[in-house]
């Protein structure tokens, strides 16, 4: 039987949790994005696909980081899902930004945010409710 963990925000487990969700997102995007950036050498993608493919991408990292990260939890999957797409939203801009070699803040930004986390939050509503009922 699978111990499923309980907690509030600010508790320990559950910034642990949000920033263990943040960085397995994050790690899949890199990845992710290093292999769209290969492909992208070989193949003739429109450059109008590039942008939703990216979406593309931040949503199936966040997806897959919820998921992972949330599996032994088995309340406040909305929350927990929201700040984990938030985190991630920061620490992709930051770690995008210093790759490109210049930080710039632009209202796209809090579209983004906010969009990132309202998939996480989802995520978070699926994660608990298809792991929490597990006995």
């Amino acid at each position: 039987m699978e111990k499923t963990a309980s907690y509030n925000v600010g508790d320990k487990g559950f910034i642990k949790t949000v920033i263990k969700g943040a960085l397995i997102a994050l790690s899949i995007s890199l990845v992710s994005i290093c292999v769209f950036a290969f492909l992208l050498r070989f193949f003739e993608i429109s450059a109008d696909l590039i942008k939703p493919i990216n979406q593309i991408i931040k949503i199936i990292s966040v997806l897959i980081g919820t998921f992972m990260s949330l599996k032994n939890i088995k309340e406040m999957g909305l929350i927990t899902g929201f700040f984990i797409g938030v985190l991630y939203s920061f620490l992709a801009f930051l770690i995008f930004s210093i790759l490109n070699g210049s930080i710039s803040f632009n209202p796209s930004l809090l579209n983004d945010i906010l969009f990132v986390g309202i998939s996480g939050a989802i995520a978070g509503v699926f994660a608990v409710n298809i792991f929490g009922k597990r006995k």
